[in-house]
């Protein structure tokens, strides 16, 4: 097997079958359980889960032929959420965690991430140790020496009665409309739901192994914001694939999105006495509305490079038990080592209890700025010393000022570079992110020449971006408010 680095920034990712194939599958289920093994673990137990894809079964397999190769147990959990896996691995006592799972991707994606023994994801040390034992001589076991593979039954019934333990209040009489986006989340929605008394309906539930995130789930909210159009609902949840992310809308169908979700969980554990520190993590691409309104509560925050590993390292160095992302990763340390769209759900209703208020009520703590995303399909790997994009950006943030920010990132795990503004007024945003995005196709694109009819900032040699908008894989920035 050629050299080569697996991992991206959330586990190894690719097209199943071309890039994630049933042979490297075997192979990462041997080497990690060899990475146990030199710490030594003599017979690593693996808790393994997955989502609804087609693929997903192959890639189990061939996982746990791998584990059971290098003396390992798999305990298989079958099609479950994410942080299930994460919360299973402590809970039965095991050595590691593995699920098979590309979260929002499309269906034919997929991909593997592992977590530690204490439930955590590999570290970056631990993932390159992984790649090494890819392609080190290995001595494989015989006879008694060779693993096996178990099936954990009731594993989603012992992570719904865990999420259900922190609802603290009676939530009967609410009614909810619920997105599991034909993925992970149709394992126990239903459970949980039920189990905490309110009145739902599921939708995106239906899983094929090829419909997972078609136009439904958290990365297209019009699915469920059309059911609660129907009437009667206070709400609707939705998921994405592997389900360790929420989104909202409220009652009359608006988006409500993780900023809004930290505000108002971050005002319940502050009432509460419970939020540690007084701090929030949040990632760069938190709105400037959700910063100012955490200012408000008298909240303190530190800013990460975007991805949840990034937020809960900052949060375990700072002692912070809540932390997210725009996109609906929410991590309550607290509950969970991981982020947890089931346990982020029944924290909100929770908190929408003791405050009395609806889901639009409580959006108001945060009044967003207008804010533009949009993923340039480029070559990421040179944005770091594309010198007319950071003089774009240079020339960007000095007309905001104050009212505004640009970010600009590469994806960790597609060729893409994301170009984000945000200013006081729509018409600002809009114009900045176009010259943004046009100077990205002219100078990294992958798609032809860029946009006609928009000027180029000067470039000064030497220049340097500035530090909010020139991030880099795996920079932290970190900014007390």
């Amino acid at each position: 097997m050629a050299r080569r680095h697996f991992f991206g920034t959330d586990g190894v990712r690719g097209i199943a079958n071309a890039d994630l194939t049933p042979d490297l599958a075997l192979s990462l289920g041997r080497a990690v359980v060899r990475l146990a093994v030199e710490r030594g673990v003599a017979r690593p137990r693996v808790v393994v889960g997955r989502d609804t894809r087609r693929s997903g079964p192959m890639l189990e397999d061939a996982l746990a032929a791998g584990v059971a190769s290098a003396g390992g147990v798999t305990l298989r959990a079958g099609v479950i959420p994410t942080p299930a896996v994460a919360w299973l691995v402590r809970d039965r006592g095991a050595d590691l965690g593995a699920v098979i799972s590309a979260s929002h991707n499309p269906y034919p994606d997929n991909g593997i991430k592992f977590f530690g023994g204490d439930g955590f994801k590999l570290t970056d040390d631990e993932e390159r140790r992984v790649e090494s034992l890819l392609t080190e001589p290995f001595d494989p076991p015989t006879g008694y020496g060779v693993g096996v593979s178990e099936e954990l039954h009731d594993g989603a019934e012992h992570y719904i009665a865990h999420i259900a333990a922190v609802v603290d209040r009676d939530l009967s009489g609410l009614r909810v409309a619920i997105d599991c986006a034909h993925g992970a989340a149709t394992a126990v929605a239903d459970g949980l739901f039920t189990r905490l008394g309110v009145e739902h309906d599921l939708i995106g539930a239906s899983p094929n192994g090829v419909n997972i995130n078609v136009r439904c789930g958290s990365t297209h909210l019009e699915h469920v914001a059309g059911r609660v159009a129907t009437g009667g609902y206070a709400l609707g949840l939705a998921f994405d694939g592997d389900a360790d992310r929420l989104l909202c809308v409220d009652a009359d169908g608006r988006p409500v999105d993780g900023d809004h979700i930290l505000a108002i969980l971050a005002r319940d554990l502050q009432a509460s006495g419970d939020l540690a520190g007084g701090t929030v993590v949040l990632t760069s691409m938190a709105n400037l509305g959700l910063q100012r309104a955490l200012e408000k509560m008298g909240c303190g925050t530190v800013v990460t490079d975007v991805g949840d590993r990034y937020v809960l390292e900052a949060m375990r160095r700072d002692g912070a038990v809540l932390g997210g992302e725009q996109s609906g990763h929410v991590i309550a340390l607290a509950h969970a080592t991981t982020g947890d769209g089931l346990l982020t759900a029944a924290l909100l209703l929770a908190a929408l209890a003791h405050s009395g208020q609806s889901l639009a009520e409580a959006a108001t703590l945060v009044t967003k700025f207008p804010q533009k995303l949009v993923s340039v399909r480029a070559d990421r790997t040179r944005l770091r010393d594309a010198e007319a994009v950071w003089a774009a950006v240079r020339e960007a943030e000095a007309e905001l000022g104050r009212d505004g920010r640009v970010v600009l990132r590469a994806s960790g795990t597609e060729p893409l570079v994301r170009v984000m503004v945000e200013a006081a007024e729509q018409e600002a945003c809009d114009r900045l992110c176009g010259v943004l995005v046009a100077t990205v196709e002219q100078e990294l694109g992958l798609d032809g020449p860029r946009l006609a009819g928009v000027r180029r900032p000067s470039v000064r040699r030497g220049d340097q971006a500035p530090l909010l908008a020139r991030i880099p894989f795996g920079c932290e920035i970190r900014r007390r408010l």
